[in-house]
């Protein structure tokens, strides 16, 4: 197996769709294994299969990782030694390596058709015996080749597997063998020419002198051909050694299954959309598989990297956890300095998120207010909702909250609050609540009931923002015309 010095990982994902938690867990996981053991990251893009790959695709891969900070030392934008680093545009080689393995007897030409194949192992399954391929052309002559092709028959390429068991060294899960008659001879180029997965994957991480692939654990399966095909690329002076093999452990959503890419949490827009920092999801997505310490699970990039270890990965299958994932990146807010949180906010505040007129947005407002918000949102989209009543003609309308906090006799309380918060302090929150609360005693209330109907009346929610910050930013003049306002309803 290949030497870990100097280290050389890869990513190379499929531009199909938007981007997967799961497959940014296996960036994140070669990216911190590159820069913590200072070896390089080479950024590969899998687009062969033309019905499925998209430019968008690509642009929103390549958009995705420059959010989330990962940078490459190879690969599109950056370029290297080994360009193109797309597949499709690196056809000739995988023909001329298709060619060279079919010329020293390593692959071979099959002309079962899909009928014949699917017949054969209907009836080994039936037997008991495992369904893979049988050999059935693995030997076949010029003749019976000829006889095929007259019939009009044609032929895909397939591997020869040694009929030997493989054995390996996974980085994750310990040593591991694969018996041959699990492990029957595979399709590598299709019959129309085009090479497979199985072909190109192999071929380039041998050309760019990969050492460590770090994967999921579902192709855990296809390592012993790339084994056996890498043994064949040695022979034949392609590459001179092994990559060693990582396989990362499932990541699992509802119901202890996989998560998919149709699963709605499973996109990594969606996180983005909400407002996750990108240290936020990066510190979570870490702990799906790998732990920092036994008694921390909060930190930076930085410590990441510093931390980072393949040997360090278990193997058993991380439950994506959201209202972790959310904790974890309400911490991540907390760590900004109030300038910093202020600045990831602004995308929230402005259209087509904020239901305000731009005109009616006050900065030295959301200045204010921006250190008391900090500590109340879990994601940045929250904030909108929690400061609009700054920045709205009227608060919001919420009759559920209105009937909720309107309870027994609100327009006595508020009568008197308004009298006690008129004769206040205005520069202090202190005073505010000091008014509220000795109205609150007036009407034999506790400052939580009595605090209620106030904020309902001001900012048209029962939870938002520390109230009496809320009120000092908004001002003395619009926090009595919106008391005024909810007595009028009240009286009406």
């Amino acid at each position: 197996m290949a030497n870990a010095t100097p280290v050389r990982v890869r990513f190379c994902p499929s531009p199909t769709g938007n981007p997967h938690v799961g497959l940014i867990r296996t960036a994140l996981f070669n990216w911190a294994y590159a820069r913590h053991n200072k070896g390089s990251l080479v950024f590969r893009i899998e687009d062969t299969d033309a019905a499925r790959d998209s430019e968008e695709s690509y642009q929103q891969l390549l958009d995705s990782f420059h959010w989330l900070g990962f940078d490459w030392d190879e690969g599109p934008e950056v370029g290297g030694p080994h360009a193109p680093y797309r597949q499709s545009q690196r056809m000739d080689l995988y023909k001329d390596v298709a060619d060279k393995l079919l010329a020293a007897g390593h692959a071979y030409h099959c002309y079962c058709t899909t009928e014949e194949l699917d017949a054969r192992r209907e009836a080994a399954r039936q037997a008991g015996r495992p369904s893979g391929y049988d050999g059935t052309c693995r030997e076949l002559t010029a003749e019976q080749k000829a006889a095929y092709e007259a019939e009009g028959r044609t032929s895909i390429v397939r591997f020869r597997m040694p009929d030997e068991p493989i054995t390996f060294t996974d980085l994750v899960r310990g040593e591991l063998t694969f018996t041959p008659e699990n492990v029957p001879d595979y399709g590598i180029v299709r019959a129309n020419g085009a090479p497979l997965y199985t072909l190109v994957n192999p071929i380039d991480d041998a050309l760019m002198g990969i050492t460590h692939v770090l994967r999921g654990e579902d192709l855990l399966s296809s390592t012993p051909r790339q084994i056996a095909l890498y043994k064949a690329l040695i022979e034949l002076g392609v590459t001179k050694e092994i990559p060693a093999f990582g396989h990362l452990p499932y990541v699992m959503g509802e119901g202890n299954k996989k998560l998919s890419k149709r699963d709605p949490q499973a996109s990594l827009n969606l996180y983005r959309d909400r407002g996750f920092l990108p240290e936020g999801l990066l510190n979570y997505l870490a702990l799906l598989g790998w732990s920092f310490s036994a008694d921390q699970d909060i930190f930076s990039v930085s410590e990441l990297i510093e931390k980072f270890d393949i040997a360090d990965v278990n193997a058993n299958p991380a439950r994506f956890d959201l209202k972790k994932a959310e904790a974890i990146n309400a911490d991540h807010i907390r760590r900004l300095d109030v300038k910093a949180f202020a600045e990831a906010c602004e995308p929230w505040l402005k259209a087509p998120h904020a239901n305000w007129a731009p005109e009616d947005f006050d900065q030295a407002a959301w200045e204010a207010i921006a250190p008391h918000a900090q500590t109340r949102v879990t994601v940045l989209s929250d904030i909108t909702a929690n400061v609009d009543f700054l920045f709205l003609k009227e608060p919001v309308e919420d009759e559920a909250s209105w009937a909720k906090a309107m309870k027994g006799d609100p327009a006595a309380l508020l009568t008197t609050a308004r009298a006690k918060l008129a004769d206040a302090d205005w520069t202090s929150p202190e005073s505010l609540k000091e008014a509220v609360l000795a109205a609150g005693e007036e009407h034999g209330l506790k400052l939580g009931k009595a605090q209620a109907p106030v904020r309902v009346a001001v900012t048209g929610r029962t939870v938002g923002l520390p109230l009496f910050e809320s009120l000092e930013v908004l001002g003395k003049e619009r926090t009595l015309q919106r008391i005024d306002a909810a007595l009028a309803k009240l009286a009406g």
